[in-house]
This record gives C-alpha cells, structure tokens and sequence, in this order.
C-alpha cells in the first residue's frame, strides 16, 4: 500500500491505451468528482451521526460508534437501520443531505475533460439522486451525464455489492468490456474490475483528516489498474483520439496493469 503523500513522486505515464476501447465513463459523486477541501462529505457524515443521535437518544460518541459499526457491517448506515430498525429511507436521505455546498466551487476545466470523453458518462452513487444533482450542478458539470443511478434505484443495496453493479450495467445497458469505472474507495473497484472494467482509483492530493487512512490510501492490487490524485489531468489525454492510443498524464500506474 502507498501512501498517499507519495502521489506527488515520480509519475510513470499513463497507459493510455488501455482506455481506446472505453465507451461507458462511470464515476462515483463523492470524493471522486470534487476535493475533500470542499468539506461536502464530512457534512453528510456529521448529519448522519446526529440523525443517529435523534433517533435513539445517544450522545455524540455513541451515535459515533453505532454509526461505524452499522458502515463497517452493511456497507452503509442507512442499510444497517433498514435492516435492524425498519426505518424509513427517505426521511434518512433526506436529514443526511441538508449540507452547505457554499465551498464547492464551479469546476469548469472537468466538466470540459468529461465533456470530452467519447461516450456516455454516468453517475453510479451510493448517495441519492437529488445529492448527486446538488453537488454535480454545483459542480457545472451535471449536464454531461446521461444519468444518475442511486442508491434509491440500487434497492438500497449499496456498492460493493455484485448485485448494484449488475442492476446498473443492465438498467443502462452497459457492456463492462467497453466501460471504466472511477472511485475513490479502493473496495469498491473490486466487482468492476472482475466484470472486465477499466478500473480508477481516485486519492487525495493532501491527507483528508475526516475520513480513515485506508479509505484514502493508493493501493497497488490487481484490481486497480490506475490510481491518480488528480482526475482532471488524468482525463484531459483521453479524450484526445491520438493521445488514447498511447499519451501521457498524470497518474501511478498499478503494478502489473500495462
């Protein structure tokens, strides 16, 4: 595992080739397609741990704990009180999403990357639909994806699961032979890269002191085939036709990937 602090080292260039045949562009929304500085997530999770609070009573320690544990054993918080208390989603979804977007700057040097990308983009999120909207329009890039899968479609069954990326892939028919998937969470790569997907992780430029080291570190396994601290540059060559073919940019290639 590499730390995220050597992202900044001595670059290999990337293969871009191994995207010519990419026709499907898939990114997760947080922490992929925006900057922890932007303190979008931490606002989710910090809503969350209150709504915990509310909902049972607990100090903020407390509601802490329950909150890991129920990420840790289903994938998600809110699956975990679907599961044990039956709640209702919405009202969750709802309370977790009323943040402050007042940070999240206009990116419009991504929205020309991904504008540029031959294909279709989509947006594959464990957050809902109208979070995905906020941020992405926000964002100015929300009109260059064809569509938003959540974790509303998804059934509540948040990714990694198989099933989520099944559904996904067949919902929008997507062929995974011609797709590429982009994450920040490195387990979350796990069922696209075996379905035949270009695989991305995305790392921050700086440590991001709200979340845990592992779910930010740039991990070298076979079913990351890139990873890059910055996803704007790691774009722009591959929606240019000739640098597709074999170009450079700024990314760490995995170990292994050619």
């Amino acid at each position: 595992m590499r730390n995220i602090a050597d992202t900044s080292a001595a670059i290999p260039p990337l293969a871009a080739g191994s995207f010519a045949h990419v026709e499907h562009w898939i990114f997760d929304l947080d922490n992929t397609l925006y900057s922890h500085e932007a303190r979008v997530w931490p606002q989710v999770d910090e809503r969350i741990t209150l709504f915990l609070a509310e909902l049972f009573g607990l100090d903020g320690l407390s509601s802490r704990a329950l909150q890991k544990y129920y990420y840790q054993r289903y994938g998600t918080t809110l699956k975990g009180l679907m599961e044990e208390h039956g709640i209702d989603p919405a009202d969750f979804l709802d309370f977790a999403h009323q943040i402050d977007l007042s940070l999240l700057d206009p990116n419009p040097e991504l929205g020309e990357a991904i504008a540029a990308l031959p294909g279709r983009k989509l947006i594959l999120t464990n957050g809902s639909r109208g979070h995905a909207e906020n941020v992405a329009g926000k964002l100015g890039i929300l009109h260059h994806f064809e569509d938003i899968f959540d974790i509303v479609e998804a059934g509540f069954l948040p990714k990694p699961e198989r099933a989520t990326y099944e559904h996904f892939l067949a919902r929008h028919a997507v062929d995974p032979a011609r797709a590429a998937m982009f994450e920040d969470i490195e387990k979350n790569l796990l069922v696209p890269s075996a379905l035949g997907m270009q695989t991305v992780l995305i790392v921050p430029k700086t440590p991001d002191p709200f979340r845990e080291s592992w779910e930010q570190a740039a991990v070298e396994a076979g079913h990351v085939h890139h990873v890059t601290a910055d996803l704007t540059g790691f774009l722009r060559p591959l929606g240019r036709p000739d640098e597709r073919q074999g170009g450079a940019g700024g990314t760490i290639a995995a170990p292994g990937v050619p």
